[in-house]
């Protein structure tokens, strides 16, 4: 087959005028979303000419007659066009109406795509059908309050020969706002009704600016534990890919990409731990239990430090040294650039380490949108743990994700992607006397595998060292989590992953079939996967693997 030709349109210019006014464009996020999966794309401007690409994807255009029409002769002459949300000029030409107010909600699609849980949206701006074209509608959306009656969540409006695909929901936006918020923190969050989760405790976390349902998104395990079960960020990622594919799919065509994790690796999981009180004894009970099971951890290090005896033990056994950045004023913390940098002095000196990877910040700090990222880029800290709960009512995909992603800048730094890759935690501490118990596990772990993501749980030394019943948690964490396909790897072996499979580009298909490649590392187990019909006759060699409700063919990468 051959591989479709994508282009996603971004107005550079305008987006200058947008930012100058000091507007979000969320919707670059479009762009972090196909390049973790390795889709190959094209970045185009509207001066660009569109007639060779297979799909366009509208990610941002002006308010103008030129840039709706140029878009519309595409269309007409055969082209198809996905947008996510937007084109507001293009409705107008078309004879559609916005005569509902955005609102948050919740979209089914279950009628057409792989998705049978209801999915979690911050916006919405469905056109309402008043036109003689043709037009197929897709799913539902409906507001919380319910006051929107028969709205679609995708629109299929023939126009000419070609398609426009257009979704109700602004996914990049609503993907940016789970991941992120939709706002800087700069003031406590609400707590949870039940008394679960009290963030109203005048400590800025980054659990301040979550944006799920207290009551709608929470369930509860067979024990009363309250969790956030459905990671729904990354299930709208997959909403993206699922769409597209079977997109091309329609045309007679393919569109390759990358598996998550190498192919000898099924799931992955993470534990990271917090030094907090840093007491030898507990620093040594957890490193014989991670022994014992044959994990390597991630150790998060807070001043005033272990003995360096533990570091020498911590670097033998294999773990990963880290920061536990301190801003908790309670604990003599600054929110600063500088006490960033200082700590991270300390950390490597104390330790001994000359290049420190990852950050965690301890008790979930986080002020503002972007300061954080800022500070670890110009440390050279490249991955950053700090978005998870501090609580234990507000457990789970708070988030919405278990992926690993870089995460984008506020509207002043012209929403640019960090280079900070962001691997958030689900839970900690099971079994301690506050806090939930084991029965989130196999929720958690359905979770994960549920994406393919990361199933990353935080553990004090402390805690493991002082409740026995929290060592045995994480006992059963490990056994369970092995049993079931899980391999553990630390947040720098995360990072050296995710950064190693974004070298790698996807060039074309061969006349022969051959997927050709480029790629920077010539070290890691790649897997590449090539969407094909569902009466395609396969080989006897052929490995068939489902992902995003299409058939995908396992190619081994043959460099070029």
């Amino acid at each position: 087959m051959k591989m479709a030709k994508i282009g996603v349109v971004f107005d550079d210019m305008d987006a200058e005028l947008e930012w100058s006014k000091k507007k979000n464009l969320f919707e670059y996020f479009i762009f972090e979303i196909l390049d973790h999966f390795r889709i190959p794309y094209e970045k185009l401007d509207v001066t660009d000419k569109y007639n060779s690409f297979d799909v366009l994807i509208v990610s941002h255009i002006r308010d103008s007659e030129e840039a709706c029409s140029k878009i519309l002769e595409y269309i007409h002459a055969g082209g198809t066009v996905v947008s996510y949300g937007g084109l507001d000029s293009i409705r107008k030409k078309l004879g559609f109406s916005n005569k509902l107010a955005s609102q948050k909600g919740y979209a089914d699609l279950s009628a057409f795509l792989n998705q049978h849980t209801p999915l979690r949206f911050l916006d919405a701006e469905p056109w309402t059908h008043e036109t003689d074209l043709d037009v197929t509608e897709f799913g539902a959306v409906a507001d919380e309050a319910k006051t929107w009656q028969g709205v679609s969540a995708l629109q299929q409006i023939k126009y000419g020969s070609g398609t426009l695909e257009r979704w109700s929901v602004p996914i990049p936006q609503t993907i940016v706002g789970l991941q992120q918020g939709t706002k800087p923190v700069i003031e406590d969050g609400i707590p949870a009704p039940d008394g679960t989760a009290n963030l109203d405790e005048e400590i800025l976390k980054a659990e301040d600016g979550f944006e799920l349902d207290w009551v709608q998104d929470r369930a509860f395990t067979e024990t009363g534990m309250p969790y956030f079960p459905h990671p729904y960020a990354d299930l709208w990622k997959e909403v993206i890919m699922e769409h597209l594919l079977k997109i091309v799919l329609g045309k007679g065509l393919t569109l390759p990409f990358l598996d998550y994790w190498p192919s000898k690796v099924q799931h992955v999981a993470m534990i990271s731990h917090d030094s907090d009180l840093n007491v030898d004894e507990s620093a040594q009970m957890t490193l014989d239990t991670l022994k014992a099971e044959n994990v390597r951890s991630t150790w998060c290090m807070i001043a005033p430090g272990y003995s360096s005896s533990i570091y020498d033990q911590i670097k033998s056994d294999g773990h990963e040294i880290a920061l536990h950045y301190n801003a908790l004023e309670q604990d003599e913390g600054v929110w600063s650039a500088e006490a960033f940098q200082t700590q991270l002095d300390w950390l490597e000196k104390t330790t001994n380490t000359n290049h420190t990877v990852s950050n965690k910040n301890h008790y979930t700090r986080f002020e503002g949108w972007g300061e954080l990222y800022t500070w670890c880029e110009n440390n050279g800290i490249q991955v950053d743990q700090s978005r998870g709960p501090s609580k234990k009512g507000n457990i789970g995909f708070l988030f919405g994700t278990c992926h690993p992603y870089f995460p984008i800048a506020w509207a002043d730094e012209k929403n640019r992607l960090y280079d900070v890759l962001e691997i958030g935690f689900l839970t900690q501490d099971l079994n301690h006397n506050t806090l939930s118990d084991v029965s989130v596990i196999q929720p958690f772990l359905d979770g994960v595998k549920r994406v393919n993501g990361v199933a990353h749980f935080l553990f004090h030394q402390y805690h493991i060292y002082h409740q026995p019943k929290v060592r045995e948690a994480i006992v059963q964490l490990i056994t369970t989590a092995k049993t079931q396909g899980f391999t553990f790897w630390t947040s720098k072996q995360i990072n050296d992953w995710e950064r190693a499979r974004r070298g790698l580009t996807i060039n074309g298909i061969s006349y022969s079939g051959d997927i050709k490649v480029t790629s920077r590392d010539e070290e890691n187990d790649f897997m590449l996967l090539i969407p094909i019909a569902e009466d395609h006759a396969s080989a006897d060699d052929e490995v068939i693997v489902q992902r995003f409700g299409v058939n995908c063919k396992q190619v081994q990468i043959k460099r070029t």
